[in-house]
């Protein structure tokens, strides 16, 4: 399905991909309760640490001289912090797979906070066999986004409409919890099984802890995608989000250890709370992985000459933008605005309050306040600007 990475800069964007993934499946894997979520991020984990060793083996062959050598630390330093975000990502998700605590009336808030995300098989005779995405139109018929398709041991991240499913297909996708049973029911599989009643007492500020959670998944998930962006763009502006997000995170992981001290008394049992406190360590350490990913880009450091020819700037630039009441954006969707036709510019982020959205979906609807991160064009920055801002008056301009 997928070819193999063949250099520095397709084993940097297999490593992207991956991660992502890893990173979404994890705290999916934890939400849900969910392993086979969680096997699926350690069979990306065996896949990355394969493609890190390539990574690795490239940069000790392009260096010819010690001066070489130097430079090619700025490859091993991104090749480790890889390494750290994808070990972060399965410490999340051994949560579920070794079943560490975690009590249930968080669970079921945490099944109604958030876009699920699903892992569904594609069954014999099923109606999706042999039909591409285009022709099935999930994401009007279901409301689920295929993040990526894994067909035996080869994966295909971000498919396009063009690819077509195969019985066997293991199908990671996200949308609505109403959505997921209709994936199912077109790959053939069973519905999901009702979660679990009440049998506990609740737990004081649950809703705080679920709040904490949610905002540590978004935040994670921007944090990493930010990061690489900042180097496939090389851009500086985009490395300092990601040291704001990592400062976000560690109060987050302060908070979240904090809940667990204050609720322990009052739980049943307090072993069910150990897997949140894996939780709010993992996910600092992924933050501050990505925040290390940066720092060549963040501090102008030069990389090698290999890795500059990977990640050659481009002509696009990063843009920030917030939306204002009355504007052309507010109150409308990202399909509805048809922003990268209209004005080339890609929207990687969405702050919307303390919660982050990464790239966020044509169904997302924009409001007033949400602070927009994309990249492309100089030109498309000014237009999504006039899309997004009061123009001012011509009192102002003068």
């Amino acid at each position: 399905m997928d070819e193999e990475p063949r250099n520095v800069k397709d084993l940097l964007v297999e490593a992207k991909d991956a991660s992502e993934l890893m990173v979404d499946l994890a705290y999916a894997a934890v939400f849900f309760d969910e392993e086979k979520l969680a096997q699926e991020v350690e069979r990306l984990e065996e896949r990355m640490v394969e493609h890190l060793r390539r990574l690795r083996t490239m940069a000790m062959l392009a260096a010819r001289s010690p001066e070489d050598a130097e430079g090619m630390a700025g490859v091993l330093w991104i090749a480790d912090a890889i390494e750290q975000i994808g070990d972060a990502a399965s410490d999340i998700a051994r949560v579920v797979a070794v079943h560490l605590g975690l009590p249930d009336a968080l669970r079921r808030d945490l099944r109604h906070a958030d876009e699920m995300t699903a892992r569904v098989k594609v069954r014999e005779d099923a109606a999706v066999i042999g039909r591409s995405l285009r022709d099935l139109s999930l994401p009007t018929e279901t409301g689920m986004w295929v993040m990526a398709i894994r067909s035996g041991t080869e994966w295909e991240f971000d498919p396009g409409p063009d690819d077509v499913l195969s019985e066997g297909d293991v199908l990671l996708a996200r949308g609505p919890e109403e959505g997921v049973n209709l994936l199912r029911q077109l790959a053939g599989a069973p519905p999901l099984p009702e979660p679990p009643g009440e049998d506990a007492p609740p737990l004081s500020e649950l809703d705080r802890a679920v709040d904490i959670l949610v905002e540590l998944k978004d935040l994670s998930e921007a944090t990493v995608g930010l990061a690489y962006s900042s180097l496939l763009f090389n851009n500086r502006a985009l490395a300092a989000e990601v040291g704001a997000l990592e400062a976000r995170s560690d109060i987050l992981h302060d908070e979240l250890e904090s809940w667990v001290l204050r609720a322990a008394p009052e739980a049943r049992d307090p072993d069910e709370l150990r897997g949140l406190l894996r939780l709010a360590s993992a996910s600092e350490s992924m933050c501050d992985a990505a925040r290390d990913m940066t720092w060549y880009v963040e501090h102008g450091e030069p990389l090698h000459p290999v890795v500059q020819m990977a990640l050659e700037e481009t002509e696009e630039t990063s843009a920030e933008t917030v939306v204002e009441a009355g504007t052309p954006a507010d109150g409308r969707t990202l399909r509805d605005l048809r922003l990268e036709t209209e004005t080339g510019m890609f929207v990687l982020a969405v702050q919307r309050g303390p919660r982050w959205i990464y790239r966020p979906r044509g169904p997302f609807m924009l409001r007033d306040g949400d602070r927009l991160i994309a990249v492309g064009p100089e030109d498309g920055a000014e237009e999504l600007d006039a899309l997004c801002r009061v123009a001012p008056s011509p009192a102002e301009v003068g």
